[in-house]
């Protein structure tokens, strides 16, 4: 069944609103520490051939063009843009941040594995490093009670003065995930990342090793969205909207006189 300017023009309404909502999250999200602004991507939907090029014209020629009608529009998915934000410096000892690739690895409710670049991390009441929902950093750090002198080296390496020692002692070590696809993780939200199909196991590794990026502590990123591009994309997003929305009053107009004539 052909389908009509005004069904391609709905198409086109649909898309700039998934659009525009992507555009919305990037900018609720402008404070949200190491989130990683969205793009919509878009794709044709089928076309509609009602003649195919080098299809027999006579019994001699063939068409030298074809006469194909698309249908319209669609959003084919989102990606997200994995440039790094900018570190800002917060002196607090348990803010983390990653200058690089790769993830911190979180155990949520039901022992399973969220990935992160939120380090805004803080102690339990045990003395266990968590995040601000209470879920532990993996491998587990705990922080004895009366230990001072908190340091985390570019490695993972914790380490902390305890009471009657000199010395620093190791409290252990901080693993950074990579993936062989980050494009592939699906977000969850509370700043989460769950592994999937597409993105591949998790790789674990030091910070700094096999190109994963060193930890910085008494830092935190930033989000990367930029308000001056995003607004840029709004309003460019409103017009192409203003456009179907005129496309649709012009088609219904079209169809209204040819019924009123016919």
């Amino acid at each position: 069944m052909p389908t009509s300017a005004l069904q391609v023009a709905r198409t086109g309404l649909e898309a700039q609103d998934a659009r525009m909502r992507v555009i919305a999250n990037n900018l609720a999200n402008v404070g949200t520490t190491a989130f990683k602004r969205d793009r919509a991507n878009f794709a044709t939907l089928a076309y509609q051939d009602a003649r195919v090029a080098g299809q027999r014209s006579s019994g001699e020629t063939a068409y030298a063009t074809g006469l194909n009608l698309g249908t319209g529009v669609a959003v084919q998915s989102t990606s997200q843009i994995m440039t790094q934000g900018a570190l800002s410096t917060t002196n607090n000892a348990f803010d983390l941040a990653l200058d690089g690739d790769g993830y911190f690895q979180i155990e949520m409710p039901g022992g399973r594995i969220g990935y992160s670049r939120a380090g805004n991390f803080t102690l339990s009441a045990e003395g266990q490093l968590v995040t601000q929902l209470g879920y532990p950093v993996q491998p587990a750090i705990t922080v004895p009670e009366g230990a001072t002198a908190i340091a985390v080296s570019p490695d993972g390496i914790v380490s902390a003065t305890l009471p009657g020692e000199a010395e620093p002692a190791e409290l252990g070590q901080i693993q950074v995930a990579r993936f062989t696809n980050p494009a592939g993780l699906q977000a969850i939200g509370d700043n989460f990342l769950a592994e999937t199909a597409a993105s591949g196991a998790a790789e674990l590794a030091p910070a700094g090793e096999n190109g994963r990026g060193n930890i910085r502590q008494g830092m935190l990123e930033s989000s990367n969205v930029n308000i001056v591009e995003e607004l840029v994309e709004m309003i460019e997003c409103q017009r192409a909207y203003e456009i179907s929305s005129k496309m649709v009053s012009a088609v219904d107009e079209m169809l209204r006189n040819a019924n009123q004539t016919l």
